[in-house]
């Protein structure tokens, strides 16, 4: 048998006394023209991407592509020349002509790329060698290090002054913290406040495209595009030269430094200066995620000062993530009490 039960009482007044819910308390209505993303999601792609480590299998593959690719554009050319001089040689000379001009250019874009990983290996011998002056503490490998870097920058006549003041009082100096210090402060004082001035503009144009650009992947293309160029110029500044491979060797340094110090990730705190509270509770989506993206935009151009400065923060300061970010982003957002 079942067992019955009781009469169900419904209590209709209870309810009176709580607040009828409000309009603003419900959900944002999701975006039809896109599916949901996590916050700053071209910026993890980017850097993971970046950092990823290459299979030693792909690199042969590629290596071995390239020069197949090669030998059989170097036989078609010859090939085509030599049957070109034997039907009229005024064109085949000419052809031949157009060709080694082409050769030439070849080499010498080689000749800047290798350039330009010498240069980029001169800043990186620099900084090793500084960071090993300060655990071991020998001011004159100090001093010799300070000549080297006005050495280094002797082409550049914006620092010109600060060579001469750098040379005329590191003899002064009686400590290696001191030593290093006064070339951050004649040398590389000019060089961060560039280097600053790139990341925020960079920043700021990958928050602008992300925010009002609704194309799928167009805030990941504006991303890698920015960011690059950022890179490359910080490179420049600090006195790398530029050039396709190797300022593609540097992205995947300063990418694989930006994941290994686990600076990917950004929460609402670090946006708290620019929005002045919540960003969920302030902010759309699309907009939260160009704010996202510009912040972690700084980031990387922070890592990429770390990577690109000849010699590490010892007596300047470290840029504050905070503080460009606010200055970034502060003339996108207008900040609310």
């Amino acid at each position: 048998m079942t067992e019955r039960k009781g009469p169900v009482l419904i209590d209709l007044e209870s309810g009176e006394d709580r607040p009828a819910p409000s309009p603003a308390d419900a959900p944002p209505v999701p975006d039809p023209l896109e599916a949901p993303r996590p916050e700053g999601q071209a910026m993890q792609v980017l850097a993971t991407l970046g950092a990823r480590r290459r299979s030693r299998l792909v690199t042969w593959f590629w290596g071995l592509a390239a020069a197949l690719l090669s030998a059989w554009i170097s036989v078609a050319a010859w090939d085509f020349i030599t049957e070109l001089l034997t039907r009229n040689e005024v064109l085949g000379i000419g052809v031949g002509v157009l060709a080694l001009a082409l050769l030439l250019v070849c080499l010498m874009i080689i000749g800047r790329e290798l350039a330009a990983f010498a240069r980029l290996g001169r800043v990186d011998a620099l900084h090793r060698e500084a960071e090993a002056v300060l655990a071991e503490e020998d001011l004159g490998r100090a001093r010799d290090l300070g000549r080297k870097l006005v050495g280094f920058y002797a082409h550049r006549d914006d620092l010109a002054w600060g060579r001469r003041a750098f040379s005329e009082r590191v003899d002064e100096q009686f400590d290696v913290a001191a030593v290093i210090g006064l070339a951050e402060q004649d040398l590389l004082s000019t060089l961060d406040a560039g280097a600053e001035a790139e990341i925020r503009a960079a920043a700021r144009q990958v928050a602008t495209v992300t925010a009002l650009v609704p194309l799928a992947f167009a805030d990941v293309a504006a991303a890698a595009t920015a960011n690059m160029r950022m890179i490359r110029r910080i490179a420049e500044i600090y006195g790398g030269r530029s050039g396709g491979l190797s300022t593609w060797r540097l992205t995947r340094s300063v990418l694989t430094h930006l994941v290994a110090t686990g600076a990917v990730a950004v929460g609402d705190d670090l946006l708290e200066p620019v929005l002045g509270g919540s960003l969920l509770g302030k902010v759309s989506r699309r907009f939260g995620e160009g704010l996202v993206n510009g912040a972690l935009t700084v980031r990387v151009g922070i890592a990429a000062m770390e990577v690109c400065r000849p010699l590490p923060f010892v007596t300047t300061k470290r840029p504050s993530v905070r503080q460009l970010v606010r200055s970034a982003l502060t003339g996108i957002v207008t900040e609310r009490s």
